[in-house]
């Protein structure tokens, strides 16, 4: 994998045609939750990569809630710091699946403290690529591609997520859950490996109960770790990925970004 270079903030743009030099865009920084598990921090870089391979000109750096740095403020700091004129600012994309207290609260705390403008994007979920990555990990998985009439009557999926206790978190997962199940033409039921219900064990005797024995585990995780290696091990057929770096994330990492340059830009003509 090619180490990430970013552009540093404050340093000259490329030469326009007439000469002058360009400003560089905002800088993108994706926020990690952190894990102690080593296999995440590799993954999200691996991520990082790709969304610097697919916009070259760009300035991609990495913050984390918790547990990994660099922490998001430090970042940050280190992003005002460099820039000395202070012409440059930043997206904040969350590498979070849903709305809930990292996304409301704790991300917009942290980027009230910086010394450079920020603008914080919404959550990776729901997405229509979400579930573009979803399906790939469930077909890597062992997932029939094209299943007979007989399998879909007896399958099912359980979409396992971290969990949380707000419930625009839990609406993001059922959305996202719904998507899933229109794609694949079987239920999808949402589970949770904490503060929230049901979990994946209390999911899959509900289904079994409904006459569902083929059903796979479906890992709504950005990345390995306690949770997805938890909720996989339920799994009475296949359990699939995390969403890991797969080429889908990385496109929505940056359809986020724009997002929210599109709407501050159309709110700052609007006024």
């Amino acid at each position: 994998m090619r180490p990430v270079s970013t552009p540093l903030a404050g340093r000259p743009g490329p030469v326009g045609p007439h000469g002058r030099r360009r400003p560089e865009p905002p800088a993108l920084v994706l926020v990690g939750h952190g894990s102690r598990d080593p296999r995440a921090l590799a993954t999200v870089r691996e991520l990082l990569a790709r969304v610097s391979g697919l916009r070259p000109g760009l300035p991609v750096h990495l913050g984390h809630i918790e547990l990994n740095e660099p922490l998001l403020p430090d970042t940050l700091d280190t992003l005002a710091t460099l820039d000395a004129r202070g012409t440059t600012d930043a997206v904040l994309v969350p590498l979070l699946l849903g709305r809930g207290h990292h996304v409301k609260h704790d991300i917009p705390g942290m980027a009230a403290g910086a010394r450079l403008h920020t603008r914080v994007a919404a959550p990776l979920g729901p997405h229509p690529l979400l579930v573009d990555t979803l399906h790939t990990r469930l077909v890597e998985a062992g997932w029939p591609t094209d299943p007979t009439s007989a399998e879909r009557r007896t399958s099912a999926v359980v979409l396992a997520a971290a969990g949380s206790r707000d419930p625009d978190n839990a609406s993001d997962t059922d959305r996202t859950a719904r998507l899933l199940a229109r794609r694949l033409g079987v239920p999808v039921v949402p589970a949770y490996a904490s503060a929230a219900a049901p979990t994946v064990e209390s999911a899959l005797r509900d289904l079994a109960a409904r006459g569902r024995h083929r059903v796979a585990v479906a890992s709504y995780f950005t990345a390995p770790g306690r949770f997805a290696t938890q909720c996989a091990a339920h799994a009475p057929w296949l359990a699939s990925a995390p969403l890991g770096a797969h080429p889908a994330m990385a496109h929505l990492i940056l359809t986020r970004y724009d997002e929210t340059l599109a709407t501050t830009n159309d709110a700052s003509h609007a006024a």
